[in-house]
C-alpha cells in the first residue's frame, strides 16, 4: 500500500491511501484525525506526535511526502525524522544497491553512495524523486558553507546524487550541470620511522602485531589487509598478492622478512583457515573498523600526538621509500596508483631534499656571527 502526505491547512496534513476498513480503524486512533468526504482523504494534525503515531501504525508501508509540505520545519525530533526517511526510502535503497552491484561498484563505494542519499532525504524529509534542481543546489551549498564539509566529501555527494537521478529515475536534467567544487590539494600526514617503530612496538597481541606490521611493511590499504588470504602470502618469492583492490585491480607487493616472521609467529598461535585475519563472525574476515581501533589504541600507547589514522601507515611507507632513494615509478606500482601524479604528492612531504636546503635565517646569522 502506498501512502501520500500532502499539504493541508496550517494545522493539518492531507493523507491519501486506498480504502480499507482496517486502515480506517487505525487512523481513527490518532487524536484530531478526521475524514474529508469531498476530497476523499484523511486529515491528521500537523505536529510531531501525530506523525510519529501514524508511522508507527503503518510501519511497513511506503510513504510519499509532497515537497510543498516542508516537513523539516515541523519535525525536530531525530528519531521521528529517521522513521520518516525509512518510510520514504523503503525498497529504494535496496534497488539502488542492486544497481551498484551490477555496475561493479565496491562495497565501500556502495555504502558511501547509500549514506549520501539517506542524508539528502533526511535533510528535506522528501522523496528524492520529488526534489528539484534548486533543492539539490541548496543542499550542496549547505554542505560547503554551513556544515563546512570538505570538497572531496561534497564531490562524493554529487557522484551519489548523479547516480541516483541518472540510473534510478532517468532524470538527467536535474544533475546534468551540477557544479563540482575544486579538488583540494592536501598533503598526507606522515609518521617518522621512529614513530612507526614506537607504534609497532606498542602492540602486545600477536594478531594485532601481524596486522599492523603487514600494513606498514607493504603500504597496504586497510581494505586490502583485512581481505588477505593465506595463499596470498608467497614466502618463496617473498611477495604478497593483493587481489581486486581499488579499481578492481590485482597487484604484487614485497613481503618483508620481518613481517614474515611476525606472521609465522601469529599463525602458530591462532587458528587460521580461510582469511589470514578472521573476524568475530564465522567465515568472515576482520572488519576495517576493528583494524582502525587497533591502530588508535597503539597510537595512544605509543604517545603519538600527530593527527594520524591507519591510512597514515601507507603514506609513511611511501615517504620512507622515497627518502631511501627508491624511484617514484616503483613506488607507484607498489601502491597501485593508476596515475603518477597521485604518487608525486609524496615528494612534497619527503624530507630527503627539503632538509638539505638551509633557511636564509641560518645563513644570515652564521654570516654575521662573531
Amino acid at each position: 500500500m502506498s501512502i501520500t502526505f500532502k499539504k493541508g491547512n496550517e494545522e493539518d496534513i492531507k493523507v491519501f491511501f486506498p480504502y480499507n476498513p482496517a486502515n480506517i480503524r487505525r487512523v481513527k486512533i490518532i487524536k484530531g484525525s478526521y475524514f474529508d468526504s469531498i476530497g476523499e482523504h484523511w486529515h491528521i494534525p500537523l505536529h510531531e506526535q501525530a506523525i510519529k503515531q501514524f508511522i508507527e501504525i503503518f510501519p511497513k508501508e511506503q510513504i510519499s511526502i509532497d515537497s510543498s509540505l516542508n516537513m523539516n520545519k515541523v519535525i525536530e525530533n531525530t528519531e521521528i525524522k529517521k522513521m520518516i526517511v525509512d518510510g520514504l526510502l523503503k525498497n529504494l535503497l535496496l534497488e539502488i544497491d542492486k544497481k551498484l552491484i551490477l555496475k561493479g561498484y565496491s562495497r565501500s563505494t556502495r555504502k558511501t553512495y547509500l549514506g549520501h542519499i539517506e542524508r539528502l532525504t533526511f535533510y528535506y524529509l522528501t522523496h528524492p524523486k520529488q526534489m528539484t534542481k534548486q533543492l539539490i543546489h541548496q543542499y550542496l551549498i549547505e554542505l560547503l558553507n554551513k556544515r563546512d564539509k570538505s570538497h572531496s566529501y561534497v564531490n562524493q555527494a554529487i557522484s551519489s546524487i548523479k547516480f541516483l537521478y541518472e540510473n534510478m529515475f532517468n532524470k538527467y536534467d536535474i544533475v546534468v550541470d551540477l557544479p563540482r567544487p575544486k579538488k583540494e590539494h592536501k598533503l598526507p600526514d606522515v609518521l617518522s620511522q621512529d614513530e612507526v617503530f614506537r607504534l609497532l612496538e606498542a602492540l602486545d597481541n600477536e594478531k594485532h602485531r601481524a596486522i599492523l606490521f603487514s600494513t606498514y611493511s607493504a603500504g597496504l590499504r586497510v581494505s586490502e589487509v583485512v581481505k588477505l588470504r593465506i595463499e596470498d602470502i608467497d614466502s618463496k618469492r617473498m611477495m604478497i598478492h593483493i587481489r581486486q583492490s581499488k579499481g578492481r585491480k590485482d597487484r604484487y607487493v614485497m613481503l618483508s622478512e620481518v613481517a614474515l616472521q611476525i606472521l609465522r609467529t601469529y599463525v602458530k598461535k591462532y587458528y587460521v583457515e580461510k582469511w589470514l585475519f578472521p573476524g568475530g563472525r564465522e567465515g568472515r574476515h576482520i572488519t576495517e573498523r576493528s583494524v582502525k581501533k587497533i591502530f588508535e589504541k597503539a597510537k595512544i600507547k605509543a604517545k603519538i600526538q600527530k593527527d594520524v589514522s591507519i591510512h597514515s601507515l601507507r603514506h609513511s611507507f611511501a615517504t620512507h621509500l622515497l627518502e631511501g632513494g627508491i624511484d617514484l615509478r616503483y613506488i607507484q606500482e607498489l601502491l597501485g596508483h593508476t596515475s603518477s601524479k597521485t604518487t608525486e604528492i609524496y615528494t612534497h612531504v619527503s624530507q630527503k631534499n627539503i632538509s638539505q636546503i638551509k633557511s636564509p635565517l641560518d645563513t644570515m646569522l652564521n654570516k654575521n656571527s662573531p
